[in-house]
This record gives structure tokens, sequence and C-alpha cells, in this order.
């Protein structure tokens, strides 16, 4: 597996795909995914601030998952934020999610960041089991319950 900077122009139609499939696993259908044109605005946005941070992952020719990383700042502090970690259905369970969190962590080392958060819906029990194993702890709810914030150290 490699790493792709996302490119707005060339890649508009795959991040489109993979994060509507994205809101369709975590909460059963693409409702909260809102306007195909602010999502690629945001996205363009971040990728301003972190290029590194908003990849696709690709394997020989084909695009496999996404990965969404940027810092935040919280209470003076910078936090790491993953706002996607994403693989199309058939590498789901394959390992290939580890590659798409190791790349995290390496993103984060080099901007010094030392914890992270994430939100997950409480229904993607994938997901939920993927954090479990590699060592997220819950910070607890948000957005009247509809995710969990979790919160991971890098490492």
């Amino acid at each position: 597996m490699y790493f792709e900077t996302i490119d707005i122009n060339k890649h508009r139609q795959t991040v489109i795909t993979f994060r509507k499939d994205s809101f369709i696993v975590s909460f059963g259908d693409v409702t909260a995914f809102g306007d195909e044109g602010d999502y690629l605005h945001w996205l363009e946005e971040k990728i301003k601030k972190f290029p590194k941070g908003f990849v696709l992952a690709k394997e020989g020719q084909k695009y496999i998952g996404q990965l969404e990383c940027s810092i935040r700042e919280i209470e003076g502090q910078p936090i790491g934020y993953v706002h996607l970690y994403y693989l199309v259905p058939e590498m789901r369970g394959k390992g290939k999610g580890k590659e798409l969190h190791d790349y995290a962590m390496d993103f984060f080392k080099s901007k010094k960041i030392r914890e992270y958060h994430l939100r997950v819906s409480p229904t993607n029990t994938s997901a939920l089991k993927f954090y479990d194993k590699i060592g997220l702890t819950t910070i607890g709810p948000e957005l009247d319950g509809k995710v969990i914030r979790m919160r991971g150290i890098v490492r």
C-alpha cells in the first residue's frame, strides 16, 4: 500500500464516493453528509494546510482507502485529529486499517503531536473494535450521542 496526497481535480469522485460510504457504514445513510461542494471546499482548505494528512491509499492501480488527518488546538495544546479512516469494503478486516493507522501516527510524529482524537458512531461496531485494538480510550459522547469522541496516544 502506498499513499497519494488527494488532488481535488483528479480524485473528486473517489473522495466523494469514499466519504459517502463512510456515512452509510457509520449512520446507515448519507443524510448527514451534506453538500458535496461544501465537502470538497473543506477538503481543499485542509489539504492546503496539511497535504500529507489528506491522502488516498492505493494498491497497484486501485484506490482502496482514504485518510484525513489534521491538527487542532484544544485548551492551548496541539492535538492530532483523524477526520476519516476509510477502506473499501473488500479491504476491511485484512490488516489494512493498521497500515492507515501507522501512516497517521507517522504524520502526527512528524508534527511533534503526542495525542490525537477522533469521533466514531456508536453503531459502527467494527470501527469501535479496531479503535479498542489500537489503544484508543473513550472521552465521551458528543452531538447528542450521535458520536463518541475517543483519544489515542501517538506512539
